[in-house]
């Protein structure tokens, strides 16, 4: 069985539990995607699932791909994944991959990409505290002393610093699924993911949780 699925980043709302509890959840869009490719050990060293997801216009697709969706049936994805199985023999190029295989409660992982603050500084990408804005100061935003003076004479590598904040890939862990809606491809997940609304996904079964 694949071990994960793509999908889609809808937005947060709210959810009544069976014992009354209002949960704060995520809806996503997760699925249908289609196999587009089977990696086999044999053949490429390694075993897993090529799924693609999203429909995207066939003049905004390249030549090659369009030979390589053609095998699938001839749909044009705008995104491919990989996910590795256990064994490729229970899988077939064009076969649909659904939300089927997760269950309500079970723990989840999901990734994503988070969200562009652009270049911030370190108030806003670290969390530094600003400076005093009593009379003289000019010490508001600086980051302050960045280097060392005589040894090493550079500034050491890590250093919290200005720069890019935000769109970087990164996964949530043992997220509970508290519905699942398989006639609209949507289940709801307790708590918030990575990434903006409308943003693509990858949501993966956990084997081991540390919850």
């Amino acid at each position: 069985m694949s071990n994960g699925i793509l999908g889609k980043k809808l937005g947060m709302t709210g959810f009544f539990s069976h014992n009354g509890q209002y949960l704060p959840v995520t809806v996503i869009q997760a699925g249908p995607c289609t196999v587009v490719q089977i990696k086999t050990l044999a053949n490429d060293g390694y075993s897993a699932l090529q799924l693609g997801f999203g429909a995207k216009k066939k003049t905004r697709v390249t030549k090659p791909l369009q030979g390589h969706f053609l095998k699938s049936g001839d749909k044009q994805f705008a995104v491919l994944r990989e996910f590795p199985i256990d064994n490729p023999d229970e899988y077939q190029v064009g076969q649909e991959i659904t939300l089927g295989m997760f269950n309500v409660g079970e723990k989840i992982e999901v990734s994503g990409m988070t969200k562009g603050h652009g270049f911030s500084g370190t108030i806003k990408r670290h969390g530094f505290h600003r400076g005093p804005k009593s009379h003289g100061s000019r010490n508001y935003r600086a980051p302050g002393s960045v280097g060392n003076s005589a040894w090493p004479s550079k500034v050491i590598k890590g250093k919290k610093m200005p720069g890019q904040h935000g769109n970087t890939r990164a996964s949530v862990r043992n997220l509970e699924i508290v519905d699942i809606r398989p006639q609209d491809n949507v289940i709801l997940v307790k708590g918030a993911i990575p990434g903006a609304a409308s943003g693509t996904i990858e949501i993966k079964k956990v084997k081991f949780s540390n919850k």
